[in-house]
Protein backbone atom coordinates (compact mmCIF):
# COMPACT_ATOMS: atom_id res chain seq x y z
CA UNK A 1 0.00 0.00 0.00
CA UNK A 2 1.77 3.27 -0.89
CA UNK A 3 0.71 6.35 -0.92
CA UNK A 4 -2.82 8.01 0.53
CA UNK A 5 -6.27 5.48 0.48
CA UNK A 6 -9.84 5.49 1.96
CA UNK A 7 -8.29 2.68 4.62
CA UNK A 8 -5.83 2.92 7.32
CA UNK A 9 -4.26 0.39 10.34
CA UNK A 10 -5.28 1.80 13.47
CA UNK A 11 -1.73 1.53 15.75
CA UNK A 12 -1.56 2.87 19.34
CA UNK A 13 1.54 3.59 21.43
CA UNK A 14 3.12 2.04 24.16
CA UNK A 15 3.27 4.48 27.49
CA UNK A 16 6.25 2.08 28.70
CA UNK A 17 8.66 1.45 25.48
CA UNK A 18 7.01 3.87 23.17
CA UNK A 19 6.74 1.02 20.24
CA UNK A 20 3.72 1.44 18.18
CA UNK A 21 1.72 -1.96 17.68
CA UNK A 22 -1.44 -2.94 15.90
CA UNK A 23 -4.57 -2.89 17.22
CA UNK A 24 -6.53 -5.28 14.32
CA UNK A 25 -8.85 -2.27 13.68
CA UNK A 26 -8.43 -0.93 9.87
CA UNK A 27 -9.71 2.34 9.94
CA UNK A 28 -12.55 4.15 7.00
CA UNK A 29 -12.79 7.31 5.87
CA UNK A 30 -16.71 8.64 6.02
CA UNK A 31 -16.37 9.96 2.77
CA UNK A 32 -13.95 6.72 1.10
CA UNK A 33 -11.58 9.64 0.09
CA UNK A 34 -8.12 8.68 -0.23
CA UNK A 35 -6.83 10.93 2.56
CA UNK A 36 -4.93 8.13 5.15
CA UNK A 37 -1.45 6.60 4.98
CA UNK A 38 -0.92 3.35 5.21
CA UNK A 39 -1.16 3.04 9.43
CA UNK A 40 -2.71 5.54 11.58
CA UNK A 41 -1.17 6.30 15.38
CA UNK A 42 -5.01 6.95 17.37
CA UNK A 43 -3.81 6.60 20.75
CA UNK A 44 -1.72 5.08 23.70
CA UNK A 45 -2.00 2.20 25.73
CA UNK A 46 0.12 -1.09 26.97
CA UNK A 47 2.12 -3.44 23.93
CA UNK A 48 1.16 -6.95 24.23
CA UNK A 49 4.50 -7.52 26.34
CA UNK A 50 3.74 -5.08 28.62
CA UNK A 51 0.49 -5.87 29.24
CA UNK A 52 1.50 -9.30 29.78
CA UNK A 53 3.66 -7.95 32.93
CA UNK A 54 0.71 -5.65 33.93
CA UNK A 55 -1.76 -8.50 34.52
CA UNK A 56 0.69 -10.43 36.00
CA UNK A 57 1.04 -7.35 38.69
CA UNK A 58 3.71 -5.83 37.67
CA UNK A 59 4.00 -1.68 37.52
CA UNK A 60 6.66 -0.48 35.09
CA UNK A 61 8.79 2.99 36.40
CA UNK A 62 10.06 4.52 33.21
CA UNK A 63 12.87 7.08 33.39
CA UNK A 64 12.30 10.41 32.07
CA UNK A 65 14.61 13.21 31.55
CA UNK A 66 13.40 16.71 33.00
CA UNK A 67 15.55 18.65 31.65
CA UNK A 68 14.17 17.51 28.21
CA UNK A 69 10.35 16.87 29.45
CA UNK A 70 8.26 19.90 29.11
CA UNK A 71 5.99 20.04 32.98
CA UNK A 72 2.13 21.25 32.58
CA UNK A 73 1.21 24.52 34.37
CA UNK A 74 0.19 22.28 37.35
CA UNK A 75 3.93 20.70 37.75
CA UNK A 76 2.60 17.46 36.33
CA UNK A 77 3.87 15.33 33.31
CA UNK A 78 1.89 13.72 30.65
CA UNK A 79 2.69 10.76 28.59
CA UNK A 80 2.65 12.85 25.52
CA UNK A 81 4.83 15.72 27.26
CA UNK A 82 7.60 12.96 29.56
CA UNK A 83 10.46 12.55 27.49
CA UNK A 84 11.67 9.03 28.47
CA UNK A 85 15.63 7.93 28.57
CA UNK A 86 14.97 4.54 27.94
CA UNK A 87 15.46 3.15 31.47
CA UNK A 88 12.22 0.59 32.33
CA UNK A 89 12.04 -1.17 35.96
CA UNK A 90 9.04 -3.22 36.53
CA UNK A 91 8.13 -4.35 40.38
CA UNK A 92 5.40 -6.10 42.04
CA UNK A 93 2.66 -3.62 42.65
CA UNK A 94 2.43 -4.93 46.42
CA UNK A 95 6.45 -3.81 46.90
CA UNK A 96 5.42 -0.56 44.56
CA UNK A 97 2.41 0.62 47.38
CA UNK A 98 5.00 -0.38 50.33
CA UNK A 99 7.62 1.94 48.66
CA UNK A 100 5.54 4.56 47.34
CA UNK A 101 2.79 4.71 49.79
CA UNK A 102 3.65 7.13 52.84
CA UNK A 103 3.89 5.70 56.08
CA UNK A 104 0.78 7.22 57.64
CA UNK A 105 -1.63 5.92 55.03
CA UNK A 106 -0.03 2.64 55.20
CA UNK A 107 -0.66 2.85 59.50
CA UNK A 108 -4.26 3.98 58.53
CA UNK A 109 -4.66 1.12 55.72
CA UNK A 110 -3.43 -1.11 58.40
CA UNK A 111 -5.55 -0.53 61.31
CA UNK A 112 -8.84 -0.73 58.46
CA UNK A 113 -7.55 -4.35 57.71
CA UNK A 114 -7.94 -5.47 60.99
CA UNK A 115 -11.25 -3.89 61.55
CA UNK A 116 -10.07 -0.51 63.64
CA UNK A 117 -11.47 2.36 62.67
CA UNK A 118 -9.80 5.84 62.93
CA UNK A 119 -11.69 8.80 64.23
CA UNK A 120 -10.98 12.76 64.16
CA UNK A 121 -11.54 14.53 67.12
CA UNK A 122 -14.70 16.52 65.38
CA UNK A 123 -15.99 13.41 64.57
CA UNK A 124 -15.73 12.07 68.37
CA UNK A 125 -17.37 15.34 69.75
CA UNK A 126 -20.63 14.96 67.54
Amino acid sequence: MSGKSYASLEQHQCVVCGCTYDTGAVLLHNRLAKTLEQYTLTGRGLCPEHQKLFDKGYVALVEVDPELSCFGPDGNLTAKTAHCTGTIVHILREVFNRIFTPPSRRRTARLHRAGCHRFTEGALRS
